[in-house]
Protein backbone atom coordinates (compact mmCIF):
# COMPACT_ATOMS: atom_id res chain seq x y z
CA UNK A 1 0.00 0.00 0.00
CA UNK A 2 2.99 2.51 -0.65
CA UNK A 3 3.55 4.31 2.04
CA UNK A 4 -0.33 4.53 3.68
CA UNK A 5 1.44 3.46 7.22
CA UNK A 6 -0.53 6.53 9.75
CA UNK A 7 -2.50 4.99 12.35
CA UNK A 8 -5.79 5.58 12.55
CA UNK A 9 -5.22 8.03 16.10
CA UNK A 10 -2.33 9.74 14.20
CA UNK A 11 -4.08 10.47 10.82
CA UNK A 12 -7.01 12.43 12.75
CA UNK A 13 -4.70 14.17 14.83
CA UNK A 14 -3.01 14.89 11.51
CA UNK A 15 -6.11 15.71 9.63
CA UNK A 16 -7.20 18.08 12.64
CA UNK A 17 -4.26 20.00 12.49
CA UNK A 18 -4.01 20.70 8.77
CA UNK A 19 -7.59 22.22 9.12
CA UNK A 20 -7.32 23.96 12.09
CA UNK A 21 -4.30 25.63 11.10
CA UNK A 22 -1.83 24.56 13.06
CA UNK A 23 1.96 26.24 13.38
CA UNK A 24 0.01 29.35 12.46
CA UNK A 25 1.09 32.32 14.87
CA UNK A 26 -2.42 33.30 16.32
CA UNK A 27 -1.27 36.84 17.69
CA UNK A 28 1.19 37.29 14.25
CA UNK A 29 0.16 39.72 12.06
CA UNK A 30 -0.57 37.38 8.67
CA UNK A 31 2.06 37.38 5.97
CA UNK A 32 1.24 38.64 3.06
CA UNK A 33 -0.04 36.35 0.24
CA UNK A 34 0.22 37.04 -3.90
CA UNK A 35 -1.48 34.94 -5.97
CA UNK A 36 -2.10 35.59 -9.65
CA UNK A 37 -4.98 33.82 -11.18
CA UNK A 38 -5.18 32.30 -14.69
CA UNK A 39 -8.78 31.79 -16.10
CA UNK A 40 -11.41 34.98 -15.07
CA UNK A 41 -14.45 33.94 -16.28
CA UNK A 42 -17.68 33.21 -14.77
CA UNK A 43 -16.31 30.72 -12.21
CA UNK A 44 -12.87 32.62 -11.92
CA UNK A 45 -13.95 35.69 -11.45
CA UNK A 46 -15.77 34.35 -8.31
CA UNK A 47 -13.19 33.00 -6.48
CA UNK A 48 -11.37 36.16 -7.47
CA UNK A 49 -13.72 38.02 -5.35
CA UNK A 50 -13.46 35.62 -2.36
CA UNK A 51 -9.74 35.48 -2.74
CA UNK A 52 -9.86 39.72 -2.96
CA UNK A 53 -11.90 39.63 0.46
CA UNK A 54 -9.74 37.25 2.57
CA UNK A 55 -6.70 38.80 5.03
CA UNK A 56 -3.43 40.14 3.82
CA UNK A 57 -4.49 38.40 -0.11
CA UNK A 58 -3.53 40.62 -3.08
CA UNK A 59 -3.80 39.41 -6.84
CA UNK A 60 -0.32 41.13 -8.92
CA UNK A 61 -1.48 39.44 -12.30
CA UNK A 62 -4.59 38.17 -13.96
CA UNK A 63 -4.63 35.88 -17.24
CA UNK A 64 -7.41 34.79 -19.65
CA UNK A 65 -7.43 34.53 -23.46
CA UNK A 66 -10.83 36.60 -23.14
CA UNK A 67 -10.13 40.47 -22.97
CA UNK A 68 -14.00 41.16 -21.80
CA UNK A 69 -13.32 38.34 -19.04
CA UNK A 70 -9.75 39.67 -18.48
CA UNK A 71 -10.96 43.62 -18.40
CA UNK A 72 -13.52 43.18 -15.86
CA UNK A 73 -11.66 41.67 -13.21
CA UNK A 74 -9.09 44.11 -13.61
CA UNK A 75 -11.76 46.22 -12.73
CA UNK A 76 -12.74 44.50 -9.92
CA UNK A 77 -9.31 44.26 -8.47
CA UNK A 78 -8.65 47.86 -9.53
CA UNK A 79 -11.86 48.93 -7.38
CA UNK A 80 -11.25 46.82 -4.56
CA UNK A 81 -7.33 47.96 -4.04
CA UNK A 82 -6.97 51.08 -5.68
CA UNK A 83 -4.49 49.26 -8.07
CA UNK A 84 -4.67 47.48 -11.36
CA UNK A 85 -2.99 44.20 -11.94
CA UNK A 86 -1.02 43.07 -15.08
CA UNK A 87 -3.04 41.48 -17.11
CA UNK A 88 -1.83 38.40 -20.16
CA UNK A 89 -4.29 37.74 -22.99
CA UNK A 90 -1.72 37.06 -25.52
CA UNK A 91 -3.28 33.18 -26.32
CA UNK A 92 -3.69 30.10 -24.53
CA UNK A 93 0.21 29.73 -23.28
CA UNK A 94 0.83 33.89 -22.18
CA UNK A 95 -0.07 32.56 -18.29
CA UNK A 96 3.50 31.31 -19.15
CA UNK A 97 4.88 34.20 -19.39
CA UNK A 98 2.88 35.46 -16.34
CA UNK A 99 4.81 32.88 -13.98
CA UNK A 100 8.22 34.20 -14.81
CA UNK A 101 7.13 37.36 -12.64
CA UNK A 102 8.43 37.26 -8.91
CA UNK A 103 6.17 38.64 -7.48
CA UNK A 104 3.60 35.69 -7.38
CA UNK A 105 3.63 33.33 -4.52
CA UNK A 106 0.98 30.66 -5.57
CA UNK A 107 -1.27 30.64 -8.61
CA UNK A 108 -4.77 29.49 -9.09
CA UNK A 109 -6.40 27.73 -12.41
CA UNK A 110 -9.76 28.35 -13.11
CA UNK A 111 -9.51 27.25 -17.01
CA UNK A 112 -11.95 24.42 -18.78
CA UNK A 113 -10.97 21.05 -17.29
CA UNK A 114 -7.61 19.99 -19.72
CA UNK A 115 -5.67 22.37 -18.53
CA UNK A 116 -5.38 21.92 -14.80
CA UNK A 117 -2.81 19.34 -15.17
CA UNK A 118 -0.74 21.10 -17.53
CA UNK A 119 -1.06 24.87 -16.28
CA UNK A 120 -0.52 23.19 -12.70
CA UNK A 121 2.78 21.47 -13.62
CA UNK A 122 3.83 24.84 -15.35
CA UNK A 123 3.51 26.46 -12.24
CA UNK A 124 5.39 24.20 -9.66
CA UNK A 125 7.86 24.17 -12.50
CA UNK A 126 7.99 28.03 -12.19
CA UNK A 127 8.59 27.64 -8.17
CA UNK A 128 5.15 28.62 -7.89
CA UNK A 129 2.41 27.28 -5.37
CA UNK A 130 -0.71 26.61 -7.42
CA UNK A 131 -4.02 25.47 -6.81
CA UNK A 132 -6.49 24.54 -9.59
CA UNK A 133 -10.23 24.04 -10.02
CA UNK A 134 -12.14 20.68 -10.43
CA UNK A 135 -10.98 18.05 -11.27
CA UNK A 136 -7.25 18.10 -11.26
CA UNK A 137 -6.49 16.13 -14.87
CA UNK A 138 -8.88 14.53 -16.92
CA UNK A 139 -6.32 11.65 -18.11
CA UNK A 140 -4.01 8.76 -16.00
CA UNK A 141 -0.96 10.67 -17.56
CA UNK A 142 -1.82 14.11 -16.02
CA UNK A 143 -2.84 12.64 -12.93
CA UNK A 144 1.11 11.29 -12.49
CA UNK A 145 1.99 14.25 -14.20
CA UNK A 146 0.65 16.20 -11.11
CA UNK A 147 2.57 13.93 -8.63
CA UNK A 148 5.94 13.70 -10.40
CA UNK A 149 6.08 17.39 -10.29
CA UNK A 150 5.32 18.35 -6.73
CA UNK A 151 7.76 15.50 -5.89
CA UNK A 152 9.96 16.95 -8.16
CA UNK A 153 9.38 20.52 -7.55
CA UNK A 154 8.55 20.58 -3.66
CA UNK A 155 6.03 22.98 -4.35
CA UNK A 156 2.66 22.85 -2.92
CA UNK A 157 -0.58 21.88 -4.78
CA UNK A 158 -3.99 21.81 -3.71
CA UNK A 159 -7.08 21.06 -5.00
CA UNK A 160 -10.37 23.39 -5.18
CA UNK A 161 -12.51 20.78 -4.07
CA UNK A 162 -15.13 23.12 -2.39
CA UNK A 163 -17.56 20.36 -1.73
CA UNK A 164 -15.37 18.83 1.05
CA UNK A 165 -16.56 22.25 3.02
CA UNK A 166 -20.19 22.13 3.47
CA UNK A 167 -21.66 22.65 6.99
CA UNK A 168 -22.80 18.78 7.23
CA UNK A 169 -20.16 17.33 5.63
CA UNK A 170 -17.53 18.47 7.70
CA UNK A 171 -19.89 18.04 10.43
CA UNK A 172 -20.22 14.05 9.10
CA UNK A 173 -16.29 14.29 8.99
CA UNK A 174 -16.44 14.88 12.51
CA UNK A 175 -18.57 12.29 13.42
CA UNK A 176 -17.04 9.48 11.23
CA UNK A 177 -13.39 10.53 12.78
CA UNK A 178 -14.84 10.70 15.95
CA UNK A 179 -16.18 7.17 15.96
CA UNK A 180 -19.68 7.64 15.99
CA UNK A 181 -20.44 5.48 12.92
CA UNK A 182 -17.97 2.75 14.23
CA UNK A 183 -15.75 1.27 11.46
CA UNK A 184 -17.21 2.22 7.97
CA UNK A 185 -17.72 0.12 5.33
CA UNK A 186 -19.86 1.41 2.74
CA UNK A 187 -20.14 4.59 1.26
CA UNK A 188 -22.72 6.18 -1.38
CA UNK A 189 -22.44 9.36 -3.68
CA UNK A 190 -24.01 11.32 -6.38
CA UNK A 191 -23.36 14.40 -8.70
CA UNK A 192 -26.93 14.36 -10.59
CA UNK A 193 -27.04 17.84 -11.83
CA UNK A 194 -28.47 18.84 -15.29
CA UNK A 195 -25.88 21.28 -16.90
CA UNK A 196 -26.78 20.84 -20.75
CA UNK A 197 -27.75 25.08 -20.37
CA UNK A 198 -23.83 25.12 -19.87
CA UNK A 199 -22.90 22.62 -23.20
CA UNK A 200 -23.59 24.93 -25.91
CA UNK A 201 -22.72 28.31 -26.74
CA UNK A 202 -25.42 31.07 -28.05
CA UNK A 203 -24.68 29.94 -31.84
CA UNK A 204 -25.03 26.45 -30.99
CA UNK A 205 -21.47 25.46 -31.11
CA UNK A 206 -20.26 23.49 -28.46
CA UNK A 207 -18.27 24.65 -24.70
CA UNK A 208 -15.27 22.67 -23.65
CA UNK A 209 -18.32 21.07 -21.45
CA UNK A 210 -20.32 20.45 -24.53
CA UNK A 211 -17.35 18.54 -26.01
CA UNK A 212 -16.64 17.13 -22.98
CA UNK A 213 -20.10 15.00 -23.15
CA UNK A 214 -19.40 15.28 -27.34
CA UNK A 215 -15.85 12.93 -26.91
CA UNK A 216 -15.87 10.95 -23.30
CA UNK A 217 -18.84 8.60 -21.36
CA UNK A 218 -17.85 7.64 -17.90
CA UNK A 219 -17.86 9.84 -14.70
CA UNK A 220 -16.29 13.13 -15.93
CA UNK A 221 -16.72 14.94 -12.97
CA UNK A 222 -15.47 12.80 -9.96
CA UNK A 223 -14.93 14.52 -7.04
CA UNK A 224 -17.35 16.74 -6.25
CA UNK A 225 -19.04 13.26 -4.94
CA UNK A 226 -16.22 11.30 -3.98
CA UNK A 227 -14.30 13.93 -2.19
CA UNK A 228 -16.15 14.13 0.37
CA UNK A 229 -16.81 10.72 1.05
CA UNK A 230 -12.77 10.03 0.65
CA UNK A 231 -12.34 12.40 3.53
CA UNK A 232 -14.32 10.33 5.52
CA UNK A 233 -12.84 6.77 4.90
CA UNK A 234 -9.50 8.10 5.05
CA UNK A 235 -8.61 7.32 1.58
CA UNK A 236 -4.47 7.97 0.92
CA UNK A 237 -3.85 7.45 4.57
CA UNK A 238 -5.39 5.11 6.17
CA UNK A 239 -6.94 3.24 3.19
CA UNK A 240 -6.87 3.52 -0.43
CA UNK A 241 -9.20 2.81 -4.06
CA UNK A 242 -7.69 0.25 -5.39
CA UNK A 243 -10.27 -1.40 -8.08
CA UNK A 244 -13.08 -0.10 -9.87
CA UNK A 245 -16.01 -1.00 -12.52
CA UNK A 246 -17.89 1.07 -14.19
CA UNK A 247 -21.29 0.91 -16.83
CA UNK A 248 -23.33 3.70 -18.35
CA UNK A 249 -26.76 3.96 -20.15
CA UNK A 250 -27.37 4.97 -23.37
CA UNK A 251 -26.86 9.06 -23.77
CA UNK A 252 -30.63 9.83 -23.68
CA UNK A 253 -30.39 12.51 -21.74
CA UNK A 254 -28.49 14.91 -24.33
CA UNK A 255 -29.58 13.64 -27.02
CA UNK A 256 -33.39 14.38 -25.93
CA UNK A 257 -31.93 18.08 -24.70
CA UNK A 258 -30.67 18.70 -28.36
CA UNK A 259 -33.69 17.54 -30.01
CA UNK A 260 -35.35 19.99 -27.87
CA UNK A 261 -33.83 22.91 -27.93
CA UNK A 262 -32.29 22.80 -31.57
CA UNK A 263 -34.60 20.57 -33.52
CA UNK A 264 -34.47 17.10 -34.34
CA UNK A 265 -32.85 17.44 -37.87
CA UNK A 266 -29.94 20.01 -36.74
CA UNK A 267 -26.50 19.49 -36.30
CA UNK A 268 -26.34 19.11 -32.53
CA UNK A 269 -29.30 16.09 -32.95
CA UNK A 270 -27.01 14.41 -35.45
CA UNK A 271 -23.80 14.60 -33.04
CA UNK A 272 -22.80 10.99 -32.35
CA UNK A 273 -22.45 11.96 -28.44
CA UNK A 274 -20.13 9.54 -26.52
CA UNK A 275 -21.99 10.54 -23.24
CA UNK A 276 -24.81 12.09 -21.54
CA UNK A 277 -26.72 9.52 -19.99
CA UNK A 278 -26.48 7.71 -16.17
CA UNK A 279 -22.61 6.20 -15.28
CA UNK A 280 -22.41 3.82 -11.91
CA UNK A 281 -19.09 3.08 -10.77
CA UNK A 282 -18.24 0.82 -8.05
CA UNK A 283 -15.13 1.26 -6.51
CA UNK A 284 -13.33 -1.44 -4.00
CA UNK A 285 -10.66 0.29 -1.45
CA UNK A 286 -8.00 -1.85 0.14
CA UNK A 287 -9.65 -2.28 3.48
CA UNK A 288 -12.32 -4.57 1.19
CA UNK A 289 -14.89 -1.36 1.48
CA UNK A 290 -17.17 -0.20 -0.97
CA UNK A 291 -18.45 3.17 -2.66
CA UNK A 292 -20.75 3.30 -5.29
CA UNK A 293 -20.65 6.50 -7.86
CA UNK A 294 -23.28 7.68 -9.41
CA UNK A 295 -22.80 10.22 -12.56
CA UNK A 296 -25.59 12.18 -14.46
CA UNK A 297 -25.02 15.51 -15.65
CA UNK A 298 -27.56 15.82 -18.95
CA UNK A 299 -31.15 14.25 -17.49
CA UNK A 300 -33.57 16.65 -17.04
CA UNK A 301 -34.45 16.40 -12.71
CA UNK A 302 -33.94 18.22 -9.61
CA UNK A 303 -30.04 18.11 -8.71
CA UNK A 304 -28.93 15.43 -6.54
CA UNK A 305 -25.71 15.67 -5.22
CA UNK A 306 -26.30 12.74 -1.95
CA UNK A 307 -23.89 11.34 0.59
CA UNK A 308 -24.37 8.34 2.52
CA UNK A 309 -21.64 6.41 5.17
CA UNK A 310 -22.28 3.15 6.71
CA UNK A 311 -20.99 1.84 9.63
CA UNK A 312 -21.30 -1.02 12.32
CA UNK A 313 -22.51 1.48 14.67
CA UNK A 314 -25.26 3.37 12.61
CA UNK A 315 -25.76 5.31 8.86
CA UNK A 316 -25.79 9.02 7.73
CA UNK A 317 -27.94 9.34 4.72
CA UNK A 318 -27.96 13.15 3.55
CA UNK A 319 -32.22 12.45 2.37
CA UNK A 320 -32.69 10.42 5.14
CA UNK A 321 -30.73 11.87 8.11
CA UNK A 322 -28.87 9.65 11.18
CA UNK A 323 -29.52 6.33 12.05
CA UNK A 324 -27.18 5.12 15.55
CA UNK A 325 -27.55 2.11 17.00
CA UNK A 326 -28.28 2.08 20.61
CA UNK A 327 -29.11 6.03 20.32
CA UNK A 328 -31.74 6.96 17.78
CA UNK A 329 -35.51 5.99 18.40
CA UNK A 330 -35.89 2.11 17.32
CA UNK A 331 -36.09 2.24 13.18
CA UNK A 332 -36.27 6.04 13.25
CA UNK A 333 -33.92 8.60 11.06
CA UNK A 334 -33.10 11.37 13.51
CA UNK A 335 -31.95 15.14 12.19
CA UNK A 336 -28.59 15.57 11.80
CA UNK A 337 -29.06 18.69 13.05
CA UNK A 338 -29.84 16.92 16.47
CA UNK A 339 -26.01 16.45 16.86
CA UNK A 340 -24.77 19.92 16.02
CA UNK A 341 -23.92 21.20 19.17
CA UNK A 342 -21.51 18.02 19.89
CA UNK A 343 -19.92 17.24 15.96
CA UNK A 344 -20.23 21.19 14.50
CA UNK A 345 -16.77 21.37 13.15
CA UNK A 346 -14.73 24.23 14.58
CA UNK A 347 -14.79 25.91 10.78
CA UNK A 348 -18.06 26.88 11.07
CA UNK A 349 -18.61 27.13 14.83
CA UNK A 350 -15.80 30.03 14.22
CA UNK A 351 -16.40 31.82 10.67
CA UNK A 352 -19.48 30.18 9.35
CA UNK A 353 -21.45 33.14 9.35
CA UNK A 354 -18.88 34.90 7.18
CA UNK A 355 -18.48 31.50 4.64
CA UNK A 356 -22.05 31.37 3.98
CA UNK A 357 -21.95 34.18 2.32
CA UNK A 358 -20.16 32.76 -0.31
CA UNK A 359 -20.53 30.40 -3.26
CA UNK A 360 -21.12 26.82 -3.06
CA UNK A 361 -22.57 26.88 0.79
CA UNK A 362 -19.72 28.37 2.08
CA UNK A 363 -17.61 26.04 0.64
CA UNK A 364 -16.01 28.39 -1.81
CA UNK A 365 -14.71 30.39 1.16
CA UNK A 366 -13.26 27.51 2.94
CA UNK A 367 -11.48 26.15 0.46
CA UNK A 368 -9.72 29.49 -0.65
CA UNK A 369 -9.00 30.55 2.96
CA UNK A 370 -6.98 26.42 3.06
CA UNK A 371 -5.33 27.74 0.09
CA UNK A 372 -4.40 30.81 0.91
CA UNK A 373 -2.83 29.44 4.03
CA UNK A 374 -0.96 26.62 2.46
CA UNK A 375 0.72 29.27 0.84
CA UNK A 376 1.47 31.35 4.31
CA UNK A 377 3.13 28.79 6.12
CA UNK A 378 4.20 26.66 3.14
CA UNK A 379 2.46 23.42 4.23
CA UNK A 380 0.39 20.69 2.85
CA UNK A 381 -3.09 21.27 2.49
CA UNK A 382 -5.78 18.48 3.65
CA UNK A 383 -6.83 18.12 -0.03
CA UNK A 384 -3.57 17.65 -1.50
CA UNK A 385 -1.58 16.23 -4.67
CA UNK A 386 -2.36 12.40 -3.75
CA UNK A 387 -5.92 13.39 -3.32
CA UNK A 388 -5.89 14.92 -6.75
CA UNK A 389 -4.64 12.29 -8.87
CA UNK A 390 -6.96 9.56 -6.99
CA UNK A 391 -10.08 10.96 -7.36
CA UNK A 392 -9.64 12.62 -10.99
CA UNK A 393 -8.00 9.06 -11.82
CA UNK A 394 -11.79 8.17 -11.79
CA UNK A 395 -12.81 9.62 -15.02
CA UNK A 396 -10.21 8.11 -17.40
CA UNK A 397 -10.38 4.69 -15.63
CA UNK A 398 -13.94 4.47 -15.09
CA UNK A 399 -13.91 5.22 -19.13
CA UNK A 400 -11.39 2.26 -19.75
CA UNK A 401 -14.08 -0.35 -18.08
CA UNK A 402 -16.77 0.93 -19.63
CA UNK A 403 -14.74 0.23 -23.19
CA UNK A 404 -14.24 -3.07 -21.96
CA UNK A 405 -17.81 -4.28 -20.68
CA UNK A 406 -17.72 -3.14 -17.05
CA UNK A 407 -14.39 -4.86 -16.54
CA UNK A 408 -12.49 -4.50 -13.05
CA UNK A 409 -9.80 -1.65 -13.83
CA UNK A 410 -7.12 -1.14 -10.89
CA UNK A 411 -6.34 2.28 -9.31
CA UNK A 412 -2.34 3.12 -9.20
CA UNK A 413 -1.13 3.92 -6.22
CA UNK A 414 0.15 7.12 -6.21
CA UNK A 415 1.35 7.54 -2.70
CA UNK A 416 3.87 5.06 -3.25
CA UNK A 417 7.09 6.57 -4.61
CA UNK A 418 9.07 5.17 -7.25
Amino acid sequence: MGNISLSRRKFLATSSAVLLGAGAGAQEPPKPVRIGVIGVGRRGTGLLKVLMSLPSTSVPALCDIDEANLARAVGIVRDKTGAAPEGYSRGPYDYRRMLERDDLDAVLAATPVDWHSPMACDAMEAGKHVATEVPGATTMEGCHALVKTKRKTGRRYMLLENYCYGYERMMMRNMVEQGAFGDTYYAECAYIHDCNHLRFKPDGSLTWRGETVRDHTGNTYPTHSLGPVAKWMGINKTDRLVSLTSMASKSAGIRSYVEKRFGPDSEQAATDWAGGGMCVTLIKTAQDRLITVYYDACSPRPMALFLLIQGIKGIYDSRRGIYLAGVSPDEEWERYQKYSDKYEHTYWKTRGEEAAKTGHGGGDYFVLSDFVEMVRHDREPDIDVYDSAVWSAVTPLSQESIRNGGSEVKFPDFTEKA
